[in-house]
């Protein structure tokens, strides 16, 4: 350094120090803005914070500014002075703390702060606040294991196509397809050098180029998303949407502090404008994942835009008190279908789903295919494929069907909209005949209630499915719930596909007032008759049969034989009056088969899970205002028995009426029934108890 480079620099800290000073003795802010532009350090459109904090510098304060002998850095064009033992001058202090304004002035993923916690699932950790502003449950990890479990198998498919394999952690067969396939192609050539051949596999946390891209609308925290970027191999880009500015915020975070920014992006966006855009623009998603928080119905019509031809869509129903039964004309308005109360509402709700996105599908020329759909604790979820076919479009209506449930037996049948019949390689579409039922039930004589439409197609593809199931089996203890996936999806391949809806044991034993006879006796009865059975994961005590329900209630008449009832307690217009006084046509056998008991039941199976906890279930809805909602067993306790009338102190509700009272026959002197005089306290001994 020269003599003038010196000289300057002696000056530059001088007139620092002497503005600081005088700033400091004035009670002054100190500004360095001026300074750092009046000698030319600092580059334009970037400010003092920028520019320091892009060296890894700290500004101190004007105090510690002058309590330090001011030595100017390389960054601001000098060389420091050394001491005579050849040390800087700092060096013999602690060096200041990495600075925070890197956190400060764009950048999220900053340390844990007070009152947020870590949350792990999967191979994701996120940080999650305790005030409620951004919605998490962790009940829905069944939910994300099988999403990951199902988006592997479908990036499978679809890389396998174009010649790549995806190597799954755990999933040593996978790998070893991979270097077969390489030696085969190489055998009796030079080794490829060191990077080529890569893209032929694609790896878990790395971009594949050739890869998926996915959409997750409603991302909340981003947990989803964080677990596609790093426990789901074949990914191009992950898109994690959401329109609030808090989850947003949050989901930077938590993609920085797990280390995906390079394939997780967020987005602050309307879901639906966001997905018009990428259909406008010619970009789709090959993955799109819906999970609102209540009924998907707003979104679907632009997702079933959005998708690739062929994509997949995951969708996520937990308003299933609407599509239960509860609010049929709220279902309608949402999904075009009517729900009605029945034993057989979960299954119902998954056929209002798909045939709701079937329908939204059809109006651009597309359709749906399903690929798996489960009804799970308190939701339902379906995955299904979108198509494009004009000619495929026509058959739509043919796999509609409306359902007559009889309010007194429940008794369903089926009236299908359309009907396609085939002419050598034609097909000639029509209207449907009917109706398969008369104004009142043939076997209780009650009225009939319709349901529906609803789609009367199978619900699974049984071959994704078991390439599911074969997946998991060979990577044991890759999610957390994966014991109860194998449970569901085995009973999933178990299910009669080409029967919709099922049956209940209970539903059909109090019908006619009788002991309910166990779950093999009565499968070896319809066995026995020749009508196939089995179970369903909709329904713990389901049966699902091609028998006509005529068949089904002449073995509830041939068991009763053997469990009678009292008769002369019936009345002339109850359900159970009318069937029991037909004579049964088949005469069934109970004695039970070897092939009664399915598979997944022998194999002891996790199907139908017990609540690990107190109330394990839908969590509250997250406030945009941060603040916290109230529990939900506080608002099941303010709003339970809120229709009756309480006591005078507003805690207890007052006794129920006498029901001799009613009739007039009641000789007590209260208004209500008489409460039991409190036992009298026992006496407290030293003798033990006789």
């Amino acid at each position: 350094m020269d003599t003038k480079q010196k000289d300057d620099l002696s000056y530059r800290a001088h007139d620092l120090r002497t503005a600081v000073t005088q700033d400091v003795r004035m009670k002054a802010k100190f500004t360095p803005l001026a300074w750092f532009m009046r000698h030319c350090i600092l580059q334009p459109g970037r400010s003092v914070t920028h520019h320091l904090a892009g060296r890894g510098r700290r500004f101190l304060p004007p105090e510690d500014l002058l309590a330090r002998k001011f030595c100017p850095s390389k960054d601001m064009e000098g060389e420091c002075p050394q001491e005579a033992n050849g040390s800087h001058p700092d060096q013999r202090e602690e060096q200041p703390p990495t600075s925070d304004l890197a956190m400060d002035t764009g950048s999220c993923a900053g340390p844990v702060k007070t009152g947020e916690t870590v949350i792990t699932e999967g191979k994701a950790k996120i940080i999650f606040p305790s005030a409620n502003e951004v919605f998490y449950n962790p009940v829905q990890e069944f939910n994300r294991d099988l999403t990951c479990a199902v988006i592997t198998e479908f990036i499978r498919l679809q890389l396998s196509a174009k010649g790549i394999q995806i190597a799954v952690p755990g999933e040593e067969k996978v790998e070893k397809v991979v270097v077969d396939l390489s030696e085969e192609e190489e055998a009796g050539s030079e080794p490829a050098p060191d990077g080529e051949g890569a893209e032929r596999a694609a790896a878990v946390g790395e971009v594949c180029k050739e890869g998926v891209r996915i959409l997750e609308a409603l991302a909340a925290s981003g947990l989803r998303s964080i677990r596609f970027a790093k426990e789901v191999p074949g990914i191009r880009a992950v898109v994690a949407n959401d329109f609030s500015s808090k989850a947003v915020e949050l989901m930077a975070r938590n993609v920085q502090f797990n280390g995906v920014g390079h394939l997780v992006t967020s987005s602050l966006a309307d879901a639906r404008m966001l997905m018009y855009q990428q259909k406008a623009e010619k970009h789709p998603f090959d993955i799109i994942d819906l999970d609102p928080y209540g009924s998907p119905a707003t979104f679907l019509d632009a997702a079933v835009q959005a998708v690739s031809e062929g994509g997949l869509l995951c969708v996520t129903c937990t308003d299933m008190a609407v599509m239960a039964g509860n609010s049929g004309e709220t279902c309608y308005s949402k999904y075009g279908a009517m729900s009605i109360k029945g034993k057989f509402c979960h299954e119902m709700a998954l056929r209002i789903i798909l045939h709701s996105l079937d329908l939204r599908a059809n109006c651009y020329q597309r359709y749906i295919v399903p690929l798996l759909s489960v009804s799970a604790d308190f939701y339902i979820r379906v995955f299904v494929r979108v198509f494009t076919g004009q000619a495929t479009v026509k058959a739509s209506a043919s796999k509609q069907a409306l359902v007559y449930n009889c309010v007194g037996c429940g008794t369903h049948h089926f009236q299908r909209l359309g009907k396609m019949t085939s002419h050598g390689s034609n097909f000639k579409y029509s209207a449907a005949s009917g109706p398969p039922a008369g104004p009142s039930c043939e076997h209780c004589h009650q009225r009939h209630q319709l349901g529906g439409p609803m789609w009367a197609e199978p619900l699974h593809d049984l071959a994704f499915v078991q390439r599911v199931l074969s997946a998991l089996g060979s990577n044991p203890g890759r999610f957390g719930t994966q014991d109860r996936i194998q449970g569901v999806l085995s009973m999933v391949t178990e299910e009669l596909s080409d029967v919709p809806l099922y049956y209940t044991l209970d539903c059909l034993s109090s019908t006619i007032h009788c002991n309910t006879p166990s779950l093999l006796q009565f499968r070896s009865a319809l066995l026995h008759a020749g009508y196939r059975v089995s179970l369903s994961h909709a329904c713990k005590n389901a049966i699902k049969t091609d028998a006509p329900p005529s068949a089904l209630w002449d073995i509830m008449r041939c068991w009763e034989r053997i469990h009678p009832v009292k008769r002369e307690r019936l009345s002339d217009t109850s359900p159970a009056f009318h069937i029991l006084s037909v004579e049964p046509t088949l005469q069934a056998s109970f004695t039970i088969r070897e092939d009664a008991n399915p598979k997944s039941r022998k194999q002891g199976l996790k199907r139908f899970q017990e609540n690990p906890e107190a109330y394990w279930g839908p969590k509250a809805r997250a406030r945009a205002g941060g603040g916290i909602s109230t529990s939900l067993q506080d608002k099941r306790k303010l709003h339970q028995n809120k229709r009756k009338e309480r006591g005078e102190d507003g805690g207890h509700l007052k006794p129920p009426p006498c029901k001799r009272l009613k009739e007039g026959s009641c000789t007590g002197a209260g208004q209500g029934s008489p409460s039991p005089e409190p036992a009298p306290e026992a006496v407290k001994t030293d003798s033990p108890p006789q």
